[in-house]
């Protein structure tokens, strides 16, 4: 089952949560239903916000590949040449 990270705007903070492709959380009480965590004084239909959840750049040498990142530019600068800011 995928991973999505949820925002909360009105606490700031980032959850994990894993479920299907097809499923989305749309409000704090889904997402404290989904992590099995008590929602506190927040109203449980505040919005959340799914965030795009990007793939971690992992250097070359450690997968035993000699070719370096499409772009062509270091692995800790690629997102920066690449334009996934």
């Amino acid at each position: 089952m995928p991973t999505y990270d949820y925002l909360c705007g009105a606490t700031g903070r980032v959850f994990e949560v894993r479920h299907s492709i097809h499923g989305k959380l749309r409000c704090w009480g889904e997402l404290c239903a989904a992590v099995g965590m008590d929602p506190g004084d927040v109203a449980l239909d505040t919005p959340v916000e799914r965030l795009i959840n990007g793939g971690n750049v992992v250097n070359s040498s450690v997968l035993k590949n000699p070719d370096g990142p499409p772009c062509g530019a270091a692995a800790s600068r690629c997102r920066r040449v690449c334009g996934l800011n």
